[in-house]
């Protein structure tokens, strides 16, 4: 072992460039792997953090002549009709948490000290009903569940309390309400994990009488524990047979069967991985994706071992007199393979610590805002470990093929220099690049069309004016809206000011309503605003007429329905839609992207109400700002007019290219991290390129030198090398490109509206692939070709 140790550190020495490129390839492949693999391994349990997860299900529906896609909320009685329907559901939760999510779910709130001094804060908060604490597994540090008296009563994370009270215990603390609703803390909760649907977030009781015999109220999530997961099926077809609809929605309206109304029991781990489901608003993933970040992790490693392979490879010419020497003198052909596999696995390992240094350096970087999982060392031992294993594996594999090479020839082979150019060995070495090729290739195009696509989404027409619009939360305004509205408008740059109940295409749905319309439901999001908002936000009304101020003082709403709704349902200008608050249609306008690029346009309306019920639902100011103005300078005279309604509060406000990107960060954020591993995908890539052209050119160097002195020009020597790589590089341009196309398109799915297959992408990722191979190329061989031919033929 000693005496393979020290030819180990012997060989380093002489080719410290090779020790150096394979160190540094493996050890950004390892990392590169190893940060992939937290990725996915925080997606992939997600939400098995509770007890008995896998017991845990929601209730969905479908309303296919209704509604295009299936959906996660449902009117209250609705869920607890269900909870009470079978002995095998052991526990029923009911959440407000998806309509919080709407409008941030943030509520203001203040805390007194001894002294009497107010401390405010805003939270996330959720109205939940008793079991919630039944079907998910609440750690409580301090207080209990025990003694729950709704609504007075509210629970707390632990971190919130810490910032809260700081050490101080913070049961029984006092937080009151914007509104003066004294809460009591009844206890303090242990903080899940990023990864599960379960929030962070204060919890208190849903009102009792809220929506309890509303059926026409979708605003609620359900969830189930059971008995046992194999009971799931005979919970629904109980339901579904002995449930009567009719007694609830009348004759005709809903029937339970697959084409009229749908119940569905989805899994608890299931619902991350749902991404075309509406009012679904709990943190997704695309299977999809991951498939498509685990095919690149493998694609690194594989790069990364072809590399090594070649390398060790390349350093035959260099190494196969002294092997050969070692066997002549009598040691085993059996004892140099396995020192040569030994120096395989060293560098892996050599390179596996390297890469574990380079994990903690990404963890301290502005990147690692790209990875969802914990990138600490203790959050991921069976990632880490597991690591180890591949590059052990990797190690192992790639140190047999060249052990077995270097000794296969026989001396007189060796001693004519003739072994490096075999048929065979040339075979392999073409075909191990090619791997790197159509790897590079695809990653490209596929970095490409993500990029597009994120553009896409930003930048098309959303069938409003969107430019020099200013978004602010106003929830914790205090004061007129008149006044709010003077304020604003002292700033000249400011155009106009509106207000809506949510902030315009910044989720991927919103309020579902469903209503009576000549005998028949209608279903449709609704979203509430200011008789202004029509004309400040630019929209093209199509029939009827716009919004008046006199609209806010009738006593029944009015509508204007979008295109989509008019055409689904066969609506008619000044009809009447029934319901509570219902009222008559008075226009029409084209339909506009209100939520995200991933749903299809559905049918919504603008509704305007009284006076007092929009600007109690005003959860957002639309300013609007005139061509040329100074946006930062605005931004500050709002937010200065904001804090003189309230100091205390903390107003959100954004321009509204920040709306979209946040509404579309998540796709970024993959595309981002799925084109930084491409990157240093292709960057080992092109190492490993760089090592065959070295071996190449060091192997036809008496070639070369020959052809010199026969006449051949230096750049007739580059051709003809460049012209041997851009073969290989063109078929493995024909296998990529479908390959890549079909990806793509898979993932383009996720997206009811899409950025187009451009031809152009693929061209590009063949140019670029083709310059940096032409650059590799002939950096290396322009050094060759301009050595003096008499040393390279008599070498």
């Amino acid at each position: 072992m000693k005496a393979i140790i020290r030819n180990l550190i012997s060989v380093a020495r002489r080719f410290q460039l090779a020790a150096y490129l394979n160190i540094l390839g493996l050890s950004v492949a390892f990392a590169a792997f190893m940060v992939i693999m937290i990725q996915l391994d925080y997606d992939y349990s997600f939400d098995k953090c509770h007890e008995d997860y896998d017991k845990i299900f929601r209730v969905e529906l479908e309303l296919p002549e209704l509604f295009n896609t299936r959906f996660p909320i449902m009117p209250r009685p609705f869920a607890e009709q269900i909870f009470e329907s079978s002995p095998h559901i052991v526990a029923g939760a009911i959440s407000t948490q998806s309509m919080s999510s709407l409008t941030g779910g943030e509520r203001r709130f203040h805390v007194e000290n001894d002294d009497g001094a107010r401390h405010y804060f805003k939270e996330k908060m959720v109205n939940v009903s008793p079991g919630f604490f039944d079907v998910f597994s609440f750690d409580f540090v301090d207080g209990s569940i025990d003694d729950y008296i709704p609504p007075e009563n509210v629970f707390m994370p632990l971190t919130m309390a810490r910032k809260i009270f700081g050490n101080e215990t913070a049961v029984d603390r006092q937080i009151v309400l914007g509104d003066g609703t004294n809460l009591t803390v009844l206890g303090v909760y242990r903080d899940f994990p990023k990864n599960t649907i379960v929030e962070n977030c204060l919890y208190f009781a849903l009102p009792p009488d809220e929506n309890r015999n509303n059926w026409g109220r979708y605003l609620y999530n359900a969830f189930i524990r059971v008995n046992d997961a194999s009971n799931v099926p005979l919970i629904k077809d109980n339901f579904v047979q002995n449930f009567d609809l009719t007694q609830f929605y009348g004759e005709g309206v809903f029937s339970f069967d697959e084409s009229h109304f749908a119940m569905y029991l989805t899994p608890l781990t299931d619902i991350h991985f749902s991404p075309d489901m509406q009012y679904d608003f709990s943190p997704k993933a695309s299977r999809q994706t991951l498939m498509i970040l685990f095919a690149i992790a493998v694609v690194i490693i594989s790069i990364a071992a072809i590399n090594f392979t070649n390398f060790s490879t390349a350093l035959t010419p260099m190494r196969i007199k002294s092997i050969n020497t070692q066997h002549v003198l009598g040691l085993r052909r059996s004892k140099i393979r396995f020192a040569l596999v030994f120096e395989a696995v060293v560098v892996c390992f050599v390179s596996y610590i390297v890469a574990l240094l380079l994990v903690d350096l990404f963890k301290n970087t502005p990147l690692s805002r790209l990875v969802d999982g914990d990138l600490a060392y203790a959050a991921n031992l069976s990632v880490f470990i597991g690591t180890a294993l591949v590059a052990l594996l990797v190690g192992i594999l790639a140190g047999v093929y060249p052990s077995r090479y270097m000794t296969s020839f026989e001396p007189a082979f060796v001693l004519k220099g003739s072994f490096a150019l075999s048929p065979k060995g040339k075979q392999l070495r073409n075909s191990l690049i090619g791997i790197q090729y159509v790897a590079s290739f695809a990653l490209i195009i596929g970095a490409s069309f993500m990029f597009l696509q994120n553009r896409f989404m930003q930048n098309s027409n959303l069938g409003y004016n969107k430019d020099g619009l200013i978004v602010a939360d106003i929830r914790g305004i205090q004061g007129s809206r008149d006044a709010f509205d003077n304020q604003i408008k002292e700033f000249s740059g400011v155009n106009d000011v509106t207000y809506g109940n949510f902030s315009l295409s910044s989720s991927d749905t919103y309020e579902l309503s469903s209503r009576p319309y000549r005998g028949e439901q209608i279903m449709f999001q609704v979203l509430p605003v200011h008789h202004s908002f029509i004309k400040v936000m630019g929209i093209e009304i199509t029939e009827g007429r716009d919004f008046r101020q006199e609209d806010e003082n009738i006593r029944q709403s009015v509508f204007i329905f979008n295109e989509s709704a008019r055409k689904q349902y066969g609506l008619e200008l000044n009809t009447i839609v029934e319901g509570g608050d219902g009222g008559e249609i008075i226009g029409f306008m084209n339909d506009i992207n209100f939520a995200s690029f991933r749903m299809a346009v559905e049918p919504m309306a603008f509704f305007v109400m009284g006076n007092d019920y929009v600007w109690g639902r005003a959860n957002f100011a639309y300013i609007k700002l005139n061509k040329g103005t100074n946006m930062r300078a605005a931004m500050s005279h709002i937010n200065s007019t904001l804090a003189k309604f309230d100091a205390n509060y903390t107003f959100e406000v954004r321009f509204f290219d920040e709306v979209l990107q946040r509404l579309y960060e998540k796709e970024r954020t993959i595309s981002s991290l799925i084109s930084l591993f491409s990157i240093l995908a292709i960057f080992i890539s092109i190492v490993g390129v760089f090592g065959l052209v070295v071996f190449d050119s060091e192997c036809r160097r008496k070639e070369i030198g020959i052809r010199k002195v026969l006449g051949a020009s230096v750049m007739s020597i580059i051709l003809m090398f460049n012209k041997a790589y851009f073969k290989i590089m063109i078929i493995c341009f024909a296998i990529a490109a479908p390959l890549a196309w079909y990806a793509v398109t898979r993932w383009l799915e996720n997206f009811a509206y899409k950025t187009p297959m451009h031809w152009w992408v693929y061209l590009l990722a063949l140019a670029v692939v083709g310059v940096i191979t032409a650059g590799t190329v002939t950096f290396q061989n322009w050094r060759v070709a301009n050595d003096d031919p008499v040393k390279s033929i008599m070498n």
